[in-house]
This record gives C-alpha cells, structure tokens and sequence, in this order.
C-alpha cells in the first residue's frame, strides 16, 4: 500500500519505536494518531508535526479507551489504513527469587499490556479498516505488531515479557489468515536491542554488557530503523502472516 494519504494509528507512539514510526508516516505523506499514555509527550509531538498528527491518551488495555481513540482518528482523517503496536513493558522479574514468588499480578500487568492491548487495537482498527476502497491488490489494510527476540531468546527474568511476546508471535499467522478475506495483511517484527526509553533506564555498564552480545554492526538499533521496516511492509504486498527478526544476528545469552 502508499503510505501516502492514508492513516496509521501507532500505539506507543510518543517515544522509541513509536515515535519513529509516526515520524515515518507523516515524511511519507501520511497522518497519525498517536496512541499514548504519555499526555505531555504525545501532545508536543502532534503540535510539532502539526495537523497531520493527533494525540489520543490511550490506556491500550482498555477496550473503551482504544474505542474512543479509534473512533477519533476516523472522525479526524477520515479511516484508518495501518495499525502499528509499539506500545509495551518489560517488567523484569524471576519466578522465584530472593523476595519470594512473584505476584501474578505483576505477571498479568505484562500480559495485559503487551498482549491483550495488542490484540484490542488489531480488532477495533481492523473494524474501520474493512470499509476501506480496496487498491488493485485487493488490499485495504495492514497491522504491524511488535514482539521481541525474547519471544524465542528469553532471559532469566523475563518469563512474562517472553510469554506476552511468544504469544504475538504466535497469533500473526491466525489473524493473518482470517483477515486475508478482508484484505488486510498481518506482520510482527521481533526488535532486538533498541536504543528506546525501555534500555534507556539500565546503568551504562549494563547497556555496554548487552552490546558485546550484538554480533553485527555492534551497537543498540536506532528507532528509525524499525521504522524503516515498518515502511517496506506497508509497501510490500507480499510480506503476511510472518514474524521478521531485526536483530543484527542476535541471539541472547540465557542472563
């Protein structure tokens, strides 16, 4: 599909992979939505890129927040053609540890965000989408996901950002093959190490310490990179129903 004169609504869209993406979309001649639980980010991000761009404060794991932001963007620009999902946590925790077991409702705070707000907005995007005027591919849509490498290469700690990603992974070509009688394609990508707000928060030696483990070229992912990809998926009909690694040959160490 051109992304020009269509509309994305991007979760996680005012910071990281996010943000990228909107950048992308609007410099390919695009609008967007950002759907973001940061206000004060996502607002000065859509007056910067102006009325190409709004801001919807989106709590994904709402289904009624997701609506109304779903809702909004179709009365702003009039559908939606693209739904990227960035938005995500990474809440570190063993099973058991020191501090005893971990609640599950630490578990389930995981889940919810990266799976079930994932699947929230591929079904209330995919609901505007299907009124989209088909091209002469018969295509009027595409959802982009944003699993992980943890998905395949969990760490010691990571159980629940790994079952949220292995279970994005897992639900692309299902909903890939449904949507096919809507025209409407089903990617996920599965980043590596990104240089975003999640690693930002880790000490220097810990950022250096994941480095050594990225085989080529040798340092953290720009956002812009994936948002690079996000780019050749729109435009490249044939790219369904697969889960893409871009991850510099990365393969994590079990710590």
């Amino acid at each position: 599909m051109d992304i020009r004169g269509c509309t994305a609504v991007v979760t996680g869209g005012a910071s990281g992979l996010g943000e990228a993406t909107v950048r992308m979309v609007v410099a390919e001649g695009g609008k967007a939505a950002i759907l973001d639980f940061d206000e004060e980010r996502g607002k000065k991000i859509a007056g910067e890129l102006g009325a190409s761009v709004i801001f919807c404060k989106t709590d994904v794991t709402d289904e009624n927040a997701v609506k109304q932001a779903v809702d909004k963007t179709v009365e702003a620009f009039g559908g939606i053609h693209f739904a990227v999902n960035c938005a995500g946590v990474a809440t570190p925790a063993k099973i058991l540890s020191k501090k005893g077991a971990i609640p599950v409702e630490q578990f389930n705070r995981v889940v919810q965000i990266n799976l079930i707000g994932t699947l929230l907005v591929i079904k209330l995007a995919s609901e505007k989408m299907v009124q989209n005027k088909s091209n002469e591919d018969g295509e009027k849509g595409v959802v982009i996901n944003t699993a992980s490498v943890a998905a395949f290469d969990g760490q010691i700690g990571q159980a629940a950002y790994s079952a949220s990603k292995a279970a994005v992974v897992g639900m692309t070509l299902p909903i890939a093959r449904e949507f096919a009688d809507y025209g409407i394609r089903v990617v996920t990508i599965a980043p590596g190490l990104f240089d975003t707000p999640m690693l930002a928060g880790l000490p220097e030696k810990a950022r250096e310490s994941l480095i050594t483990q990225v085989p080529f070229p040798k340092r953290l992912g720009k956002p812009g990179e994936y948002a690079m990809l996000v780019r050749h998926i729109i435009e490249n009909p044939l790219l369904n129903g697969e889960t893409i690694r871009l991850d510099q040959a990365i393969r994590m160490g079990a710590r």
